[in-house]
């Protein structure tokens, strides 16, 4: 197997990146599949000076996909499938529990997860297709499950607008995750769904300090357009969650509050949450990234993911993926209820419709005479 090549320049004697603008990976080692581990090699060539800002591009690659729709059978969520038109995400969150999947294509879940990204074309089709088999039972489908439907290249390629105009066909219900007021630009498809209730919005807020989101989550939309985009979609009678995620202990907890009251304020119905996970390679990645950008608070942040995790850097029972376990952790879940309440964003939304379900005819199909 020929190893994969390092990113031009930023790369230290340790395999280590010393700065790529726009991205928060601060390492791009293989993922656990790998047969073989990159090394970094001093060859006497003179390369980035310390403190040099190198930047890597993004490039696309097109996923020819059989079929569109996942399924899942996790307690934890409030939905049994979905569908992700994108594989790695150019936000390119720290935190991101889905980083870990580009292990499986061969790639690493540090920097190649932020700049080699994977697009369905054929999603739009291959959902009709789906949606139409006899015998399919609609319920929710939950875009932006994994990866961000709305994340930068979907202004130029459009496939999450083409999917919602897919299931706006079919009335079928559908809700959005994302952190990227691109979602407003399809305002003009979720209003009329959400007016049929069959759509909702999540709008995921991990902090207000817009100097932590630019180096955690380089290319999502601010906290404030976050914010506005809350505001707009609600002001068009679209449903709006905002989710605090993930609560990072002795990082973002002091915001529960702050992010709950501004969410209520721009028009937010309910609110949830989830606590750090770290699977598998996420937990060296997110070790890394909090020695390079906050080491005043890396050992305090990982001792109390630690309390909340049994003494172990992440758990994978269900049930407690979400809501951590011991006192920590239930300091965090009562804060959170509490400001909740005050702030009245316990108006649960749905379920949403699945009654208004047809198959709308094909070309060609002959018209039923009455």
């Amino acid at each position: 197997m020929t190893p994969k090549k390092m990113p031009p320049g930023p790369d230290d004697s340790d395999g280590r990146l010393r700065s790529v603008r726009g991205r928060a990976a601060q390492s791009n080692d293989d993922g656990r599949f790998e047969h073989h581990r990159r090394e970094s090699v001093d060859d006497g060539w003179p390369g980035a000076e310390e403190g040099d800002v190198e930047r890597v591009d993004t490039t696309l690659t097109a996923d020819h996909a059989r079929s569109i729709l996942s399924r899942n059978e996790s307690p934890d969520i409030g939905f049994d499938r979905s569908v992700n038109p994108y594989r790695g995400c150019e936000h390119g969150c720290i935190y991101c529990f889905a980083r870990p999947s580009h292990a499986y294509v061969g790639l690493s879940p540090g920097l190649d997860f932020e700049t080699k990204l994977f697009f369905k074309p054929q999603a739009a089709s291959l959902l009709r297709a789906e949606l139409s088999r006899p015998g399919y039972a609609p319920e929710r489908i939950q875009l932006g499950a994994n990866t961000d439907c709305y994340q930068p290249i979907e202004k130029r390629l459009r496939i999450t607008r083409e999917i919602i105009e897919v299931l706006s066909d079919f009335n079928h219900p559908l809700g959005v995750t994302t952190k990227n007021h691109l979602v407003t630009r399809d305002i003009d498809l979720l209003a009329p769904l959400a007016e049929r209730g069959l759509a909702v919005v999540v709008i995921s807020i991990t902090t207000l300090d817009r100097q932590l989101a630019r180096a955690m989550e380089p290319r999502a939309s601010t906290p404030s357009r976050r914010l506005d985009a809350i505001r707009d979609l609600s002001r068009a009678g679209i449903p709006v969650i905002v989710s605090v995620a993930p609560i990072i202990p002795g990082l973002t907890d002091h915001e529960i509050e702050a992010i709950l009251e501004a969410s209520a304020e721009a028009g937010a119905r309910y609110a949830h949450y989830s606590m750090l996970r770290l699977p598998h390679e996420l937990k060296d990645l997110f070790k890394q990234w909090l020695a390079a950008e906050r080491p005043e608070r890396a050992q305090r942040v990982m001792s109390l993911v630690r309390q909340m995790r049994g003494g172990k850097e992440n758990e994978t029972r269900f049930g407690f993926r979400i809501a951590g376990e011991g006192p920590v952790a239930d300091i965090l879940v009562d804060r959170f209820r509490l400001a909740r309440r005050r702030f009245a964003l316990d108006r649960k939304v749905g379920p949403l419709r699945t009654d208004l379900f047809k198959v709308p005819p094909k070309a060609g199909d002959q018209l039923t005479l009455i």
